[in-house]
């Protein structure tokens, strides 16, 4: 599987972060690989990247959150879509924390994580946020 590939599954169960108490993610890991949106020949090694690279971002996500409200004019975590919010939250910690994933790297698949599931203006935001952590 590709890295985007594998990117883009770490987007969806960080997704899942805004709708379910912490207590209820384990379980929200456990749905996801046995869902149609995980792949069924998928290795073991690519389900444990997934998995411990999602327990990283939710670890780091207040402070990511207050990096992104003290570094977005006008913005805040709570006024931005959740779409949105958890592509940048995503693209900050591979930004900060992961030095295995260059910088311009982590913005562009940012931004076509934005294309596809966010607005029209997603990719845009998206870009412009992240250029702050660059």
């Amino acid at each position: 599987m590709t890295r985007s590939r594998l990117r883009e599954a770490i987007y969806k169960l960080l997704f899942r972060v805004e709708f379910y108490p912490p207590e209820q993610l384990d379980e929200q890991i456990t749905l996801f690989f046995e869902s149609d949106e995980w792949p069924a020949n998928a290795k073991d090694s690519e389900q444990s990247y997934v998995r411990d690279k999602f327990r990283s971002i939710v670890e780091k996500i207040p402070e990511i959150d207050g990096a992104v409200d003290q570094n977005s004019k006008n913005w805040t975590t709570a006024r931005m879509s959740r779409s949105d919010l958890t592509i940048i939250r995503l693209g900050i910690y591979e930004i900060r924390y992961d030095d295995d994933i260059p910088t311009s790297v982590a913005i562009n698949e940012a931004v076509e994580l934005a294309k596809k599931y966010g607005q029209d203006s997603s990719g845009g935001f998206v870009n412009g946020v992240l250029a702050k952590f660059a």
